[in-house]
């Protein structure tokens, strides 16, 4: 029996888990048709497989018509998820863990023009700022209809096989009734906190007389929204009280902030370059003042931050949700005491920020993710070893050697550079970013155990490549910055990366042209200003910076907006020319009509790479594919077997940047689908 607080088990009324770490509810968006089908039972049973005590779904499912999904979420309130939902919980099951699901209806939270396009519903007419929909004031038949349809919705979720239902309050239509700022009703549903809390006790008790006490009821729930005039901590206190004392209930899992706007968001689910476990102790005086089981998450990325949760009795069971997308197979390393084998999760949250714009949610460096029926945690061991030889040690050239070292192969690694990095230790020279490295590092380590060489500072040539003749190459080298876009005066500027890497000082009164839409234009700005320069960022773009997507961008925006940055969009930098110590710049748009000057001192360019694949086409004639690779292989799991060129020695193949110009989750599944198979 282990001593360690995260492995001792815990009984939750009649349910035994088996640790202390849950994943809490998260939407992956994977449903088909509402329904948790392959792919959202394959990602799920991961977890489960990897040891975890508890794994929750959705984030959330909506259990009425008129709470249609803004991302693909669940649809709790159609019969036919029954035996989808049984498929997930029996596989769940017979990995030893435990499983629930959550659900909501989202009241304004969502947008008319979604779904059966129904009125958008809450208890005031107040739209929400994410969503930007008007609702309607709810009805008292709205009212009746919604408590049934939790009640039913939770019945399906039983039949299907759940431990237990998880209601989502924070944010949605249960939160927006308890809430003063968003409850506009009369008595007896809104006023005192009685009344404003009728609706969720009245869901509760609904769904206990449908469900019974042998299954597991708890809420997800704000104790303090973090806004003037909203539930504070006082009130959240007692809020929490009478949550136990309905009896209607067996845990709470504790938030703190609110979710109508991108930074309230960014605050209660925090992103890289933001503290951790910033509302850990809040979730302890929770607990403390209610005596009663109390689960918590929010950017407790790693295992000793989770260890001290439970030590400590902050909270009876801790989440790692965004961890366990980065790697699902925590609980069992812990357990085999490999801990430093465990894949960081480093905060970039391109999941949830994937999700937001309508995507599946994928992690950065974890492309098996999501992908669990193409794409392996574990990688299985080749029937032949082969000598791989990769030229680049960024994000894909690290990859390809770690996956391929992990098939067994004698793997060799050439890097121009001192360090291995490429484009993410770059990116990590923002003090904000710098978690970044950790993509890098985690590679380095794994790659050192598995015996992979690497020569730095060696610049490979053709000849360098072939001498150690092997059966695969691999060019992994990136790209360098692409800057020549004006139809004059290219010479005049100077790239994002030459201001992030300190080559190029930052000038004093600065445009920075930016249509690559993505961090390196933002950092680059974020470095002039904080020197003390005066920045306009510009881009032809209808809106700037789209690549980084809006949970990241909330700390540009609190950094550029303090810092006095000016923003213009649908205005394309054209061209430039020399006017003494100045520059002029050549304003124009896309839409036309308009031709302006700004005075600069310096511009800088963000228009992403060009690729660095000289060796590559020198490598290509002699290769047995001469570069092809075949698409139906790759895309079936199956080993490259192309022979173009009887006389080629090696089978060659490029990858992430030295392709094409993409990003760090691009490059590193690149690598891992190839390698896979090699």
């Amino acid at each position: 029996m282990s001593n360690d607080p995260l492995l001792q088990p815990y009984r939750l009324k009649h349910l035994a888990l088996r640790n202390r770490i849950i994943v809490t509810s998260h939407e992956p968006a994977y449903p088909e048709d509402g329904m948790p089908k392959e792919r959202y039972r394959a990602y799920t049973v991961e977890r489960a497989k990897g040891g975890v005590a508890l794994t929750m779904t959705a984030g959330s499912a909506a259990v009425s018509k008129d709470s249609p999904p803004v991302f693909n979420n669940l649809l709790a309130y159609k019969d036919e998820i029954v035996p989808w939902i049984r498929q997930m919980t029996d596989a769940v099951h017979e990995e030893g863990a435990a499983i629930m699901i959550q659900l909501t209806h989202l009241g304004r939270r969502t947008r008319w023009d979604k779904g059966d396009w129904l009125p958008v519903v809450a208890p005031s007419h107040h739209r929400e700022a994410a969503h930007r929909a008007f609702p309607k004031k709810l009805e008292d038949w709205d009212i009746e209809r919604i408590v049934k349809d939790f009640a039913d919705a939770a019945e399906r979720m039983k039949a299907g096989g759940m431990d237990g239902v998880e209601l989502e309050a924070y944010g949605h239509l249960i939160d927006q009734f308890v809430s003063p700022l968003t409850n506009e009703l009369e008595a007896p549903y809104g006023g005192s906190l009685e009344n404003r809390m009728r609706f969720c006790l009245e869901v509760f008790k609904a769904m206990r007389e449908r469900v019974g006490d042998d299954f597991i009821l708890g809420v997800r729930y704000t104790a303090d929204e973090c806004l003037p005039g909203g539930t504070g901590q006082d009130d959240g206190i007692e809020i929490s009280r009478r949550l136990k004392d309905s009896g209607l209930i067996d845990y709470l899992n504790v938030i703190r902030g609110h979710i109508d706007t991108d930074p309230g968001l960014t605050d209660v689910i925090p992103i890289q370059g933001m503290a951790n476990s910033p509302h850990l102790d809040f979730a302890g005086e929770i607990r403390a003042a209610t005596n009663f089981p109390t689960f918590h998450a929010a950017k407790i990325p790693d295992v000793a931050t989770a260890r001290h949760a439970i030590a400590a009795g902050k909270v009876d069971m801790v989440g790692m949700t965004r961890a366990h997308m980065t790697d699902p197979h925590i609980v069992r390393k812990i357990i085999e005491k490999r801990e430093d084998d465990i894949r960081p999760c480093v905060g970039a949250n391109y999941c949830l920020d994937r999700i937001y714009q309508g995507g599946m949610a994928f992690c950065i460096h974890n492309a098996a993710t999501g992908r669990e029926e193409t794409m392996p945690h574990t990688i299985p061991k080749a029937a032949l070893r082969k000598k791989v030889v990769i030229v680049g040690a960024g994000p894909a050239g690290l990859e390809a050697a770690r996956v391929s070292a992990e098939r067994g192969h004698h793997v060799v690694v050439f890097e121009a550079a001192n360090d291995p990095g490429g484009q993410i230790r770059l990116t990590a020279q923002s003090e904000r970013r710098r978690e970044m490295i950790s993509i890098i590092d985690w590679r380095m380590s794994q790659c050192e155990k598995l015996g992979v060489t690497f020569h730095f500072n060696t610049w490979a040539e053709a000849d360098t490549v072939a001498a150690e003749n092997p059966d695969v190459v691999i060019i992994a080298t990136g790209g360098l910055p692409h800057t020549e876009v004006l139809s004059k005066g290219n010479e005049l500027v100077v790239s994002s990366w030459d201001i992030i890497s300190g080559d190029v000082k930052p000038g004093t009164n600065v445009l920075v042209f930016d249509d690559a839409g993505d961090h390196a234009g933002l950092q680059a700005a974020e470095f002039i200003a904080k020197a003390g320069g005066k920045v306009e960022i510009m881009t032809p773009d209808r809106s700037f910076a789209p690549e980084v997507m809006a949970m990241n961008l909330v700390p540009y925006m609190r950094s550029l907006q303090k810092l006095d940055v000016t923003f213009t969009i649908t205005y394309r930098l054209e061209a430039a020319e020399g006017s003494g110590n100045q520059i002029v710049a050549h304003v124009g748009s896309d839409y036309g009509g308009v031709a302006r000057q700004r005075i600069v001192d310096q511009i800088v360019v963000n228009h992403g790479t060009i690729p660095l694949d000289d060796l590559y086409f020198e490598l290509k004639p002699g290769s047995k594919n001469l570069g092809e690779v075949s698409y139906d292989e790759l895309l079936s799991g199956a080993p490259q077997t192309i022979e173009r060129n009887a006389a080629g020695s090696y089978q060659l193949f490029r990858i992430g940047d030295a392709v094409a110009a993409r990003n760090t989750h691009a490059a590193i599944y690149d690598a891992l689908r190839l390698a896979k198979d090699i």
